[in-house]
This record gives C-alpha cells, sequence and structure tokens, in this order.
C-alpha cells in the first residue's frame, strides 16, 4: 500500500513556477494563423474584385464607378460610361433615408461638382449645369432640356437642391445643412422632441470642451492614484459594506414587523378579506426577511476571516503595481490595438457591401450581390470580429498573469526583471499564443450563439408568444452566465499557463482544482472584492462629476450644461471600469498563487513560501486561530518562514 501511495504521489504533476517555458497549443496557433489568413483572403477579395474602388471612388446607380472609364453591365442603360471628369456622387433626394434597410433611396449620379449654394427651381439646376459643367440630372438629359422635357420630374433631383459639400475620402456630396435628416435623427433620438433643445445641448457639449476635455484628464488621474491608494483603505471600504449590509437587512426587516404589527392592530376594528390578505402577505414578507437576514449573518460570520483575505491580496495588488508601474498602462494598449482591429474589421465590412457582380433590381438600377458560397463570407468576417478580438484581450489577461507570476514567485524582488511586463509579453510571444487562442475560441463559441439568439430574439418581438419569448430569453441568460463562468475560469486557466507552462486544458483543470478547493475563498473574494471596486469606480465618478458641476457652474456662455456632465461622467465610469478591471485581474492572478503556495509548500526548511509579509500574516493568523480552537497539531502551528525581501515594503 505504501509503495502504491508513493507511486501515485510521484505521478503527480507540481507546481514548479517559472522552472522551464515549453510551447503550448502549438495546433491551436496554426489554426489560428490560417484563420487570419482567412480574413485576409476577404479583404484582398474584395479589394481585387473592385469594391475597394467603389467604396472610396463612389458609384452611381448603373454601376459606373465615378472618376473613371467603366465597363458595360449587360442589360443596364447607362452604364459603361467614362465618367473620369466627374469624381464626386450626388443622390437627387439626399434626404429620403430607408431607416429599415440603411440605404438612401434615391437615385445616384456621377457630377463633376457638388451644388455649392441652394438650388430652389430646375431653372436654377440649368443654369448650374451650365456655368460649373455639373449635370445633376440624369445622363440622358441634356441642360438645355432641363425645363423642357418632361421626364425632368423624375429624372432631375428634388428641389430645392440643398446646398453640398463632398465628404472627405469618400467623395459622395452631402447636404451643408444635417436638418434634412431630422427625420433619421429622431429616429435615433427619440428623447428630443424640439430642435432648440438639441441645439441648446450641443452647444453647451461645444463651449465646453475644454472643460469636459481636463475633467476626462482628471478621471484618468483619479483612477492611476486610486489603483496605488486602494490597498490602504481597503479596509475602510469592508467596513462600509459590512455596516451597509448590517443596516440595509435590520432595518428592513424591522420595517416589515412594524407594519405588520400596525396592520394587525388596525385589522382587529375592521375585518374585511383585504385586509386579511394585506396581512397574512405582510407576514410572509417579514417571515422571510428575517430567514434571509439570519442566513446573512451567518454567512458573514462563516467569511469574516476570508474577507481578511481579501484585504491582503487588495494590499499586495497595491505593492505590485508600484514594482510593475507599467501595468497601468495595459487597457492602453489593449484599446489602442482594438481599435486599429476595428477599424479594419469596418472598412473591410464596408468592402463586402460593396462587392459581388452587379445584378438589376426591381427597379432596373444595379445592386452588387454575392452568389454561390461567396455571398457567406460575412459570417466568417463575423465570426473573426469575435475570436481576433477575444484574443487581444486574452493576450492581455496573458501578460498581466505572467508579470504578476514572475513577481509573486522572485523571493528576491531586487532580482525582478528589468520590465516584468516586456519578459510576460516575451514569453506569451515565443511560447503561449497558441493557448490565447484555444482560450478565446471557446469564448467564440459561446457567444456566437447567445448573439444569434439575442438577433432572433429582436426579430420575432411582437410575433412569438409569451412561452417562446421566456425560452429564449432563458437560453440567453444560460449562455450569459456560461460565458461569464468561462472566461472567469479561463483568466485561472491562463494563469496556471503562466506559471507551469502547461497547455490550456491541463492548465484549466488544475486551475479548476485550485478554485473548488477554495470555493469560500473565491467567493468572498468575488463578492467583497467586487463590491469594493464598484465603491471604488463610485468614488471616481462622483469627485469627477463633483468637479464638473462647479466647473461648469462657473460657465455664462450656454444655458444647458447637462450633456456635458453625463458625457464626463460616462467617460469617468469607462476609464475606472478599464484600470479596476486590471487590478480586479491582478487580485485574481494573486489569489491563485497564494492558493497553490499554500497548498504546496508550509513554510519548513526547503519549502518556504513565497508569499508576501501581509498574506504571512493572514496565514499565521489563520493557524493560530486554528490551534487556539482545537483542531490544529504541532505541524498547524508551526512558525511561517517568510519570504526575502518581503519586510522592503
Amino acid at each position: 500500500t505504501s509503495f502504491l501511495s508513493s507511486q501515485h504521489k510521484s505521478s503527480k504533476r507540481e507546481w514548479k513556477p517559472l522552472e522551464d517555458h515549453s510551447c503550448t497549443d502549438a495546433p491551436w496557433l496554426l489554426l489560428f494563423i490560417i484563420f487570419c489568413i482567412g480574413m485576409g483572403f476577404i479583404c484582398g477579395f474584395s479589394i481585387a474584385t473592385g469594391a475597394a474602388a467603389r467604396l472610396l471612388s463612389g458609384y452611381d446607380s448603373y454601376g459606373n464607378i465615378c472618376g473613371q472609364k467603366n465597363v458595360k453591365v449587360e442589360g443596364i442603360i447607362n452604364s459603361g460610361l467614362d465618367l473620369t471628369h466627374k469624381k464626386y456622387v450626388f443622390f437627387l433626394d439626399p434626404c429620403n433615408i430607408d431607416l429599415v434597410h440603411q440605404r438612401i433611396k434615391s437615385l445616384a449620379l456621377c457630377v463633376s461638382a457638388c451644388p455649392s449654394k441652394e438650388l430652389k427651381t430646375l431653372t436654377d439646376i440649368q443654369k448650374f449645369a451650365e456655368t460649373n459643367g455639373s449635370n445633376l440630372c440624369s445622363y440622358e438629359l441634356q441642360p438645355s432640356e432641363y425645363t423642357t422635357d418632361p421626364r425632368a420630374a423624375k429624372l432631375c433631383p428634388k428641389y430645392p437642391v440643398p446646398e453640398s459639400a463632398p465628404i472627405p475620402f469618400f467623395h459622395r456630396c452631402a447636404p451643408v445643412n444635417i436638418s434634412c435628416y431630422a427625420k433619421f435623427a429622431e429616429a435615433l433620438i427619440t428623447f428630443v422632441s424640439d430642435s432648440s433643445v438639441l441645439h441648446r445641448l450641443i452647444s453647451g457639449v461645444m463651449t465646453s470642451k475644454e472643460i469636459i476635455m481636463g475633467l476626462c484628464l482628471l478621471s484618468l488621474v483619479l483612477s492611476m492614484i486610486l489603483m496605488v491608494i486602494i490597498r490602504y483603505i481597503s479596509r475602510v471600504l469592508v467596513w462600509i459594506l459590512t455596516i451597509l449590509v448590517i443596516l440595509g437587512s435590520l432595518g428592513g426587516t424591522g420595517v416589515l414587523w412594524w407594519l405588520y404589527a400596525k396592520q394587525r392592530m388596525s385589522a382587529s376594528a375592521v375585518e374585511t378579506q383585504i385586509a386579511k390578505d394585506n396581512l397574512q402577505a405582510l407576514l410572509i414578507y417579514a417571515i422571510s426577511a428575517t430567514v434571509f437576514t439570519v442566513i446573512l449573518f451567518l454567512i458573514m460570520l462563516i467569511m469574516r476571516k476570508r474577507v481578511a483575505l481579501t484585504i491582503a491580496l487588495f494590499h499586495v495588488a497595491g505593492k505590485v503595481f508600484i514594482h510593475l508601474p507599467l501595468l497601468v498602462f495595459q487597457p492602453f494598449w489593449t484599446f489602442f490595438v482594438l481599435i486599429l482591429f476595428w477599424t479594419y474589421w469596418i472598412t473591410v465590412l464596408l468592402f463586402l457591401g460593396t462587392t459581388g457582380s452587379p445584378v438589376p433590381n426591381e427597379e432596373g438600377f444595379v445592386e452588387f450581390r454575392m452568389v454561390g458560397p461567396l455571398k457567406y463570407m460575412w459570417w466568417y468576417h463575423v465570426v473573426g470580429l469575435i475570436w481576433i478580438s477575444e484574443f487581444i484581450l486574452a493576450c492581455q489577461q496573458m501578460t498581466v498573469a505572467g508579470a504578476v507570476v514572475t513577481y509573486y514567485f522572485t523571493r528576491e524582488k531586487r532580482n525582478l526583471p528589468f520590465m516584468p511586463i516586456l519578459a510576460s509579453v516575451n514569453r506569451l510571444v515565443c511560447y503561449h499564443l497558441g493557448t490565447v487562442a484555444k482560450g478565446s475560441f471557446i469564448i467564440t463559441l459561446v457567444k456566437i450563439p447567445r448573439m444569434i439568439l439575442m438577433y432572433i430574439h429582436t426579430q420575432l418581438k411582437g410575433k412569438e408568444n409569451a412561452c417562446a419569448r421566456c425560452m429564449l430569453k432563458a437560453c440567453i441568460c444560460c449562455l450569459w452566465c456560461l460565458e461569464k463562468c468561462l472566461t472567469y475560469l479561463n483568466q485561472n486557466a491562463y494563469t496556471a499557463t503562466a506559471i507551469n507552462s502547461t497547455n490550456f486544458c491541463t492548465s484549466a483543470k488544475d486551475a479548476f482544482v485550485i478554485l473548488v478547493e477554495n470555493a469560500l475563498r473565491v467567493a468572498a473574494i468575488n463578492t467583497v472584492g467586487d463590491f469594493m471596486l464598484f465603491l471604488g469606480k463610485v468614488l471616481i465618478v462622483c469627485s469627477t462629476g463633483l468637479a464638473g458641476i462647479m466647473l461648469l457652474n462657473y460657465q455664462r456662455d450656454y444655458t444647458i450644461w447637462v450633456l456635458p456632465l453625463i458625457i464626463v461622467c460616462l467617460f469617468a465610469f469607462l476609464v475606472a471600469h478599464c484600470f479596476l478591471s486590471i487590478y480586479e485581474m491582478v487580485v485574481d492572478v494573486l489569489f491563485l498563487c497564494f492558493a497553490i503556495d499554500t497548498k504546496y509548500n508550509d513554510g519548513s526548511p526547503g519549502r518556504e513560501f513565497y508569499m508576501d509579509k501581509v498574506l504571512m500574516e493572514f496565514v499565521e493568523n489563520s493557524r493560530k486561530s486554528i490551534k487556539e480552537a482545537g483542531r490544529g497539531g504541532g505541524a498547524e502551528g508551526r512558525e511561517l518562514k517568510p519570504m526575502v525581501g518581503a519586510d522592503e515594503e
């Protein structure tokens, strides 16, 4: 038996932090590269088929690209024209917008110049054509026929023709006065019914743009400061949480019992069925609130020591940001890369909207449609948006995990790499891109069905029965919960990969075992810790909003500054969320490192802890309380040996 147990122990893989590095999930990296090549093929195909030229130069309703010679399209009149000198697309009725199909329902022509002033009659349109050489009516009409030909009513623009100017880089004539888009704007902004209110709101934003930029910068600075000082105020935030929970639960329960007693005294005088029902309902509510309060207090009693671990982890996380200051800038780099990718993705999406073969529509004009298997490139492109976006976010998680793991498992802090973040990026690129690709693909597999169900739900709104609607919402909710759970497990799997350089499945399994063994601690960190970070976000938003109120109150150049204040507060919350999400990520990585440290080390010679002094004190206090309760032995009370350099802070 002893031989079998020793053999089992030797076969069990142990955690060996930062001892060796090897490539993980290489086939998944190859699959991801092939997928990205496919994304590049879509871009190249759309450019090769003329979609880029049609998007940038514009094309008319007959399939002619403006500013160049064109090839005749069979069955389409006015196609194949030489429009070398007509470089701008002009819409005969630019304000006729189809909100359902998101397009302008108007005949489009290529013209040599956009109307630089309002043209009120056909005579004005004729004079503009004769003066500027820009024919605003269809190609089959000559300028001399504008006022005499009866077809001019359909083939000439709807007048008055608004003053227009070409859109930079896209060669489309757009009305200078956007008031003609009132119907379109009304569909987007339903809360503004008075144009004067909208005008005052916009003028308020424009006149206070310097203050808005300053307040946005203030929220950025406050977020950075909070990430450093939160370790000193974490205990205060926990006390605030505890007091609010106690007061709220006791107050709610007390009010319910008081209302029940008051109703019972008054019900004795008036015996009605309604009074009896109300009294019974209040009794049920009061009993339920009492049971909830008792359970809540028991949970807080059980988890009170684990809250101390949350405080200790927040304290150590603050030290991590002092030793690894480049962590603060991770949201910037991630956001910058995402913006670059999204810009590329939207550009290719616009290319796809104008790619394909010219096909006559029911009105006799040309539309470009993809036929055969090529029409499914849209789906491939959408999957690419989700997978590559998740890949970029996962790279950030792996980078942060690698840097924090290096910090935690380096006993002598003086021996840290010159830039642990760059060292983590180097390890990611050299060894772990396949793991990141696999983890992000799993999230993509969950997101796609959820997005499809959400699309079906919006399309069937008002048509399906209540049962179908309920089932759809339940499925969407379940997929959302599964996505959140997988995201959390993925993050811990990346940490395990950074520690042991194992593949994704092995890392996920190892991390899951550690998390299950520390389920109560995980619950404490994810409840108390999240609430602390939420309070930090509220603090930043309130501070920025208060500064905004004080600054905007002294301005007298505009009437409404509600919109500038809303913009500032939203930006402050977004910035705080980005920065404190990094903080939350660091805390989660530290917790997994701490759990592994306490599982495989006990402080004895040769098995010294890696943990920080603050975490060491937490373990010491826990063991002392266990020993005093009579549940520990000699091994449990053994003195812990801190890591070298832990007292530096």
